[in-house]
């Protein structure tokens, strides 16, 4: 392929039509993997004065001490971020457990975990012992990391070419819908009251057990039988059922895979990952896209949009209410981002949701700064946090997850998604540990960090990613694997190697 077909569009020349058995393990995976993680992030808020005062008592009970103010910050702190270690910690495990136990072995780890964790949380108060919340919330980190780092790739190696970004949405849609499940069983009309914030934490372990009692019949990666272990004939069983209509799919993948085979059989190790200047661009893009998803602001918009929503003259009730709203609008638009990803091609798609959140979060910026100028602005800042919250899902949520799955051939793919979910997990804790800080000092103008990068995600999208809708990874990893960063001259942008500057000739 030349390379002014670099960010082109090709069609795609698989089938584009689900399967019973595919579409059956993708809900179920989705339902009772990245559910769970999504529920874990979104429960512990409404609830938090309950556990707190409870964990202030059970000090004093074991310990004979009660805790001051600063004292109890600080074990709440440890309480919520200890959750997001654990994820660092789990998404760079997944990509040698991601071969060792396989995409289908990492899904069971992962719902072992959960499972330990909700135990934990169920019978932490019968126990009286808050070590067992804290390990239990490592514990869940620990197999919410491993979802998000090896979920994805699961996903896109059992659909067909046409269908891979379809599919690699579904863990998004799912972390997605199980922060919704979370905000709606913890609020105190449900579970999120002084004597049952316990049940709360732990009724993700009912969606896992039902999705996981017909695991059995999941299908392992048919691409990870073939190129890591080599069992062929196995492989080409797996896509007969995952393709049984569609003989000459299976044809037709075998064949890449085979291609795959005799270029690179072997699984890759992060350190050989990293130190191959070939995967430089590749990690960069799934690094910058995971990391560049947390800190494009969702988490500190939904944190502030009470805030918002109250200046706006709801009560605290009523704001509250509409949190849960704006939640609701970002599952819905998630909703329909399987239908983008199968319609429209990724470039675009990402351009136009970057471009749109930082315009949505510049505004945002200077509405809360002078909110109190015009009766209509607090009105304005609502409008705002649903246009980012929109704009967002169709692109800066969804397409991280898998768009390393995309640019990455099989034998690099565990590696470079583990970093990339590392990366998720890193600015996720960087949120979480400095927007309270940096809010407190800088007031509405804590948002500008968030439009920057925004900006930043744009720019690497212009520039440096392909157009991989439609097309293998095989395709892709070549185009990318000898793009030299970014040189300034003269004003303008342009690109250290002859062959890079052509490509950006291309489409400018």
């Amino acid at each position: 392929m030349t390379e002014s077909k670099y960010f082109a569009y090709h069609p795609p020349s698989r089938s584009g039509r689900f399967g019973s058995s595919l579409l059956t393990v993708a809900l179920l995976t989705t339902i009772g993997a990245a559910i769970p993680v999504g529920y874990n992030i979104g429960v512990i808020n409404s609830p938090a004065n309950f556990i707190q005062d409870w964990c202030n008592e059970t000090i004093y009970s074991t310990y004979g001490t009660r805790l001051t103010s600063s004292g109890m910050n600080i074990l709440w702190s440890a309480i919520v971020s200890i959750f997001v270690i654990g994820g660092a910690i789990g998404s760079l495990g997944g990509s040698w457990l991601s071969d060792i136990l396989g995409r289908k072995g990492c899904f069971l780890l992962s719902g072992a975990l959960l499972v330990i964790g909700a135990v934990l949380f169920q019978f932490c108060r019968l126990a009286e012992s808050v070590e067992m919340l804290m390990i239990g919330r490592i514990i869940v980190g620990l197999g919410s990391g491993l979802v998000t780092a090896s979920l994805p790739i699961y996903h896109t190696e059992l659909a067909p070419l046409a269908l891979r970004g379809t599919v690699g949405v579904f863990c998004s849609i799912g972390v997605t819908a199980g922060v919704v499940v979370g905000q709606i069983l913890s609020l105190k009309y449900t579970f999120g009251t002084e004597d049952s914030w316990h049940h709360a934490l732990s009724a993700y372990a009912i969606l896992i057990v039902i999705c996981y009692l017909p695991c059995k019949w999941f299908p392992e990666s048919p691409k990870y039988l073939y190129l890591i272990k080599g069992n062929h004939s196995l492989a080409e069983s797996v896509l007969m059922k995952l393709r049984g209509t569609d003989p000459e799919t299976v044809e037709l993948e075998l064949k890449e895979m085979e291609n795959d085979r005799k270029e690179k059989s072997m699984s890759r190790s992060l350190r050989s990952v990293l130190t191959d200047y070939s995967l430089l661009l590749p990690i960069v893009i799934v690094c910058t896209f995971q990391g560049g998803q947390q800190l494009s602001g969702i988490n500190a918009v939904f944190y502030y949009s009470v805030t918002i929503f109250q200046e706006a003259g709801l009560q605290k009730d009523d704001a509250e209410w509409a949190n849960l709203g704006a939640g609701s609008l970002n599952l819905l638009t998630a909703f329909f981002t399987p239908l983008i990803m199968a319609k429209i091609n990724r470039r675009p798609v990402m351009l136009t949701s970057t471009f749109a959140s930082a315009i949505a979060l510049f505004a945002l910026t200077f509405i809360i700064h002078y909110i109190n100028a015009a009766s209509w602005l607090p009105m304005a800042c609502i409008v705002c946090v649903l246009l980012y919250i929109l704009f967002y899902q169709i692109g800066i949520g969804p397409i991280p997850y898998f768009i390393g799955s995309e640019i990455v051939n099989t034998e690099s793919r565990p590696a470079v998604m583990a970093l990339g979910s590392l990366a998720s997990w890193s600015c996720n804790f960087a949120v979480a540990m400095l927007f309270p800080t940096l809010q407190a000092a800088w007031g509405a103008f804590v948002f500008l960090p968030f439009f920057i990068d925004c900006v930043v995600l744009f720019l690497i999208t212009k520039f440096y990613l392909p157009e991989t809708r439609g097309r293998d990874s095989s395709e892709i990893a070549p185009l990318i694997s000898k793009v030299l960063p970014i040189s300034y001259k003269t004003g303008a942008m342009k690109l250290s190697t002859t062959r890079t500057a052509r490509i950006c000739q291309a489409v400018i």
